[in-house]
């Protein structure tokens, strides 16, 4: 893997973060006010972090935390991971996604829900290494594009 460190996402980080973010999701890339409105509840019901590659942001990654259906119980939500296009391939996704895991076990998370393009074959590969199973179906999910969303689900020991 390529060495990066990760820290916590802070309000300066939004600009690099939404041209990675652009970049991969020019179709419905996440806004700024999204990103401030995230980091609001930090750390209350979110956790977000970037890694960093030399100095220059590579990736983010961003936890939802709420109670679950069942009484007594946290579920999280895996809001976003994403990778810079030059630092893809090399298990940066697997580094985020990682922390996210660790963060929502220290949140007593009991299960861990995610959406992914249907068509994104290398993120469920990702998400599948890691426990994740395939739930359902969000038809035209991702807007404009009209895409769906395969919901993911991992229980937590």
């Amino acid at each position: 893997m390529t060495t990066a460190t990760l820290r916590p996402f802070r309000w300066w980080d939004i600009e690099a973060v939404r041209r990675i973010e652009m970049d991969l999701f020019p179709e419905d890339p996440w806004s700024v006010e999204m990103f401030w409105s995230e980091l609001a509840d930090i750390p209350h019901s979110r956790f977000y972090v970037v890694a960093e590659v030399d100095g220059h942001i590579a990736g983010y990654a961003g936890l939802m935390s709420q109670p679950g259906a069942a009484p007594h119980t946290t579920e999280g939500w895996v809001q976003n991971i994403a990778v810079d296009r030059a630092h893809q391939g090399k298990g940066l996704g697997a580094f985020l996604l990682e922390a996210l895991l660790e963060e929502a076990a220290r949140r007593k998370c009991t299960e861990v829900w995610l959406e992914v393009r249907t068509d994104n074959d290398s993120a469920q590969r990702l998400y599948t290494r890691y426990g994740f199973e395939g739930a359902g179906i969000r038809r035209g999910y991702y807007q404009p594009g009209n895409h769906d969303a395969l919901i993911m689900r991992k229980a937590m020991a």
